[in-house]
């Protein structure tokens, strides 16, 4: 026999009835399993303890992704400005007469660059796993 229950009657928002609806049915549950396991869940003196804790946890994880993600960002950014810096102080500029024909050889090599990109974007290895393994080989002493 089930524990004795207490009848209540009271009004709820038509988008929150839709919402307890469609959770009910996506579930296979009964709308009253959904509005006891939400009640005790506010009720509860350690609910607002635990959803702290989880969104801190997942404020904690989207911060270090975040860190990571910035730390690339940097890397990215300094080796563009030391290509630059390199490939300005060792290439003299053209003179007029052979810019066309650089040009031309630039767009063709300019293509052959995205392709190549594009392949290896696709199918890796990712120069950040080369680095590490470089890194990681120095680490331990060996030099490709």
């Amino acid at each position: 026999m089930t524990a004795s229950r207490e009848k209540y009657s009271f009004r709820l928002p038509p988008e929150l009835v839709r919402r307890l609806d469609a959770t009910a049915t996506a579930r296979h549950v009964p709308r009253t399993a959904i509005v006891e396991a939400a009640l005790a869940a506010f009720l509860s003196p350690d609910g607002s303890d635990r959803l702290e804790t989880a969104v801190s946890r997942r404020l904690d994880r989207v911060t270090r992704q975040l860190d990571r993600l910035a730390w690339h960002v940097d890397l990215t950014n300094e080796t563009l400005a030391l290509f630059i810096r390199f490939w300005l102080t060792t290439n003299p500029p053209l003179p007029d007469t052979a810019m066309k024909a650089a040009q031309a050889m630039g767009r063709e090599r300019w293509t052959k660059f995205v392709e190549s990109l594009h392949k290896r974007m696709e199918i890796g290895p990712e120069l950040r796993q080369e680095v590490g393994l470089e890194v990681g080989e120095r680490a331990n002493g060996r030099q490709s």
